[in-house]
C-alpha cells in the first residue's frame, strides 16, 4: 500500500531513471511526476502537492535553490547531486537529508526510513493539535477572558504582531501569527482569503465577482473581506462555484 507521493526535477534522464529505480524497493512511495529544469518542476510540485522532493541543484538556467524560492509550500527535500560543495547551504533551505552521486541503495534506504518517520510523526502531531468546529479555545485580551467555540469566530485578521479575533459582537486580540492559527483550523470550514485574513466558510453572507479576477464576500455583521486573485480560484474550487 502507498502511502507517501514523491517527484523528482532532475536535468538528467539516466539520474531520474535511477532514482526511480532505486524507489521501486520502497513500495510505500508513490513517484507521481518528473520534470527536467525547474519551471517544469514548479509547476508540478504546485500541481500535485507532493509529500517528497527528489531535488538535483546543478541544472541549466535556474538551480535547485532556485526552485525552492519559487515554491510557498515545500515538501520534504532530498537533495540529489554530484557535488559535495553545496551540502552546507542546502541546510540553510531546510533539506531533509544530501545524497551524493552515485547513490547507494543502503544509503537510499536509510533516507527513506527517516522519511516515512517523519511524516508519520507529523501527521499523528497534525492529528492531535487540530481544532475542530466544536473545540474552545480561551482568549484574554486585558482584563477580559472568553471561552469561545472555534464555529463562532467569523474572522481572523493580522494587526500588527497580533491577530484581530471577530466572534459575536467582540473583536479582541492575541499574540499569535496567522501562520500559527491557520495551522490548527479545520480546513473545511476556514479559508485563507489572503495573507492577512481567515474566514469561516459557514459565515458568509453573500460572494461578489471583483476586480481582476478577484472575488468579495460578505460576512455577518457586514463585514467585508476582499478575497486575493489566486485564493479566488481555490475558494471556488473549494465551493464548486
Amino acid at each position: 500500500m502507498k502511502t507517501n507521493t514523491a517527484v523528482i526535477v532532475e536535468d538528467s534522464r539516466l539520474a531520474r531513471n535511477e532514482l526511480k529505480e532505486l524507489l521501486k524497493a520502497h513500495p510505500t512511495i508513490e513517484m507521481i511526476g518528473e520534470a527536467e529544469n525547474v519551471d517544469k518542476g514548479v509547476e508540478l510540485i504546485k500541481k500535485t502537492r507532493p509529500d517528497i522532493l527528489f531535488l538535483d541543484i546543478n541544472m541549466p538556467e535556474k538551480n535547485g535553490f532556485d526552485l525552492l524560492e519559487l515554491l510557498d509550500e515545500t515538501p520534504l527535500v532530498v537533495f540529489t547531486t554530484a557535488y559535495d560543495e553545496y551540502a552546507i547551504k542546502s541546510f540553510e533551505y531546510n533539506a531533509f537529508d544530501y545524497l551524493l552521486k552515485p547513490i547507494p541503495q543502503e544509503r537510499f534506504s536509510k533516507t527513506i526510513e527517516k522519511i516515512e518517520k517523519e511524516i508519520a510523526q507529523k501527521k499523528v502531531a497534525e492529528s492531535e493539535e487540530k481544532l475542530s468546529e466544536t473545540s474552545q479555545i480561551f482568549i484574554k485580551e486585558d482584563e477580559k477572558c472568553w471561552l469561545v467555540t472555534i464555529a463562532k469566530i467569523k474572522l481572523f485578521e493580522i494587526v500588527g504582531n497580533y491577530t484581530r479575533v471577530y466572534f459575536d459582537t467582540n473583536q479582541p486580540l492575541i499574540y499569535k501569527s496567522l501562520n500559527q492559527i491557520e495551522g490548527k483550523l479545520p480546513s473545511k470550514t476556514f479559508f485563507r482569503v489572503n495573507r492577512q485574513q481567515i474566514i469561516n466558510l459557514n459565515a458568509i453572507k453573500k460572494v461578489t465577482p471583483w476586480f481582476n479576477g478577484k472575488l468579495k464576500v460578505e460576512l455577518e455583521s457586514n463585514l467585508e473581506i476582499e478575497i486575493s486573485r489566486r485564493q479566488s480560484i481555490k475558494f471556488k474550487e473549494q465551493l464548486g462555484l
